[in-house]
């Protein structure tokens, strides 16, 4: 039986697989709507013909990439516990602890080494993927030490969380995912806040705006919009890719508004000014708080709903996965399976909200600065430096944007336009 399953599992994510390869390189039609054809929206009035055929392949084999890593999640977890590694895992604890309190983070790091032993593959394919087409121009060395920072940042995560959440197993069977989402609150918000002073300079220098001039300028934009900003951020990213971003990130007095330098160097002050209201539009309306209540939201119901499936996960194969009691720290793999699965099926929803509050930035931004040339612009060449496809495949604007797509932006931008000129 345990055999059957491992095969079956394996066949389903190799028809999966295959399912997507068909859909992105044979079924999804990347041409334009006619509509749309000869507008500012059009790649091709903003690329060139090999940046086209660029943007059509990076983004076929990304999207794969994508789709393939997170059921790949699935299956490493559910053979981990099919063949008693995760048994295994827990004995060399057992055995290696000199205290039993020692027992669950030792578990915890060979479940995460194994993870991310058997995940590298992936991951190296997408950093070699994105060097391949110049998105990234980041040495090995520098993305194996941002490689092992994360490694170690989830698992110190992890080893707050987990010997909390067993605990609360232990203690409270049939109520440890109310009590683990209540504790999960406090922690939530604390992350948030050391994130831009703590978490995100392990990887780059963050540093006050070093062009005086722009910096005055966003801060008049800033008072504007009744923002008490003293500084804008700027990250040395130059040397890592050739991409652009710029972003809202922390909370209360750790707030940031940050920029890449590859955005500063790219783009002009009036196309700068643009993305930084679209920024700040995010900062005005709440978008983080409106955000970390719906992840508090969402994150009750699937810690419900892990307590439930994992419950009726071992009733129906706890023999054949090794596990004899949810509370034993050996159905750990069980748990992050069920979690990662109810993440991407609630990523649509996430996905669409978030979609709805950027339109909202780009509408607040560009009745604040006034200028849709800039506007336009500034996402023509975001779609050049990220080689990014400018009408996506449906399953990929579902499940992977959190952004409208730069057809649905540029489009909005130019009916502003046309209509402003008519007014």
């Amino acid at each position: 039986m345990v055999r059957k399953m491992g095969v079956y599992a394996v066949l389903a994510y190799c028809l999966y697989g295959l399912f997507f390869y068909w859909y992105l390189f044979h079924f999804a039609d990347p041409k334009l709507p006619f509509e749309y054809e000869g507008t500012k929206a059009d790649p091709s009035t903003f690329l060139n013909g090999r940046e086209l055929m660029l943007s059509q392949e990076y983004s076929k084999i990304r999207n794969l990439l994508f789709f393939l890593s997170t059921p790949f999640e699935w299956l490493l977890y559910f053979l981990v516990l099919l063949t008693g590694l995760s048994k295994a895992f827990k004995n060399w604890a057992e055995q290696s602890a000199k205290y039993k309190v020692l027992i669950t983070p030792i578990y915890l790091f060979w479940l995460s080494l194994c993870a991310y032993i058997v995940t590298f593959p992936l991951s190296y394919i997408s950093y070699k993927l994105s060097k391949t087409y110049h998105i990234s121009i980041q040495t090995f060395p520098s993305w194996m030490k941002d490689e092992l920072i994360d490694f170690w940042i989830n698992y110190g995560t992890w080893l707050i969380i987990v010997p909390v959440l067993y605990l609360l197993m232990r203690k409270s069977p049939k109520r440890w995912w109310l009590y683990g989402w209540l504790l999960s609150v406090p922690f939530t918000l604390f992350m948030m806040f050391l994130q831009p002073v703590i978490i995100d300079p392990l990887y780059n220098d963050f540093y006050p705006l070093k062009n005086k001039e722009l910096e005055t300028k966003i801060l008049a934009l800033a008072d504007k919009a009744n923002i008490p900003a003293e500084h804008v951020f700027e990250v040395n990213m130059a040397e890592e890719t050739n991409a652009m971003n710029a972003y809202v990130t922390g909370i209360g007095s750790n707030a940031r508004i940050v920029l890449w330098d590859t955005t500063l160097n790219k783009l002009t002050d009036d196309q700068i000014l643009f993305i930084m209201a679209h920024e700040m539009a995010h900062y005005v309306e709440k978008h983080i708080y409106w955000g970390i209540a719906g992840y508090l939201a969402l994150s009750l119901l699937g810690l419900y709903l892990t307590y439930r499936l994992m419950n009726w996960a071992v009733v129906r194969w706890g023999n054949e996965m090794k596990i004899t009691d949810v509370r034993d720290v050996k159905s750990l793999p069980l748990f992050f399976m069920i979690i990662s699965m109810l993440l991407f099926a609630s990523s649509p929803f996430s996905n669409l909200v978030s979609r709805y509050q950027e339109m909202r930035a780009d509408t607040y931004a560009i009745e604040m600065t006034n200028n849709p040339d800039a506007a336009i612009s500034s996402f023509q060449e975001l779609a050049r430096s990220g080689l990014s496809q400018v009408n996506p495949p449906l399953f990929v604007k579902i499940f992977r944007y959190t952004h409208p797509s730069m057809l649905d932006r540029i489009s909005r931008l130019e009916e502003f336009q046309i209509k402003q000129r008519t007014d």
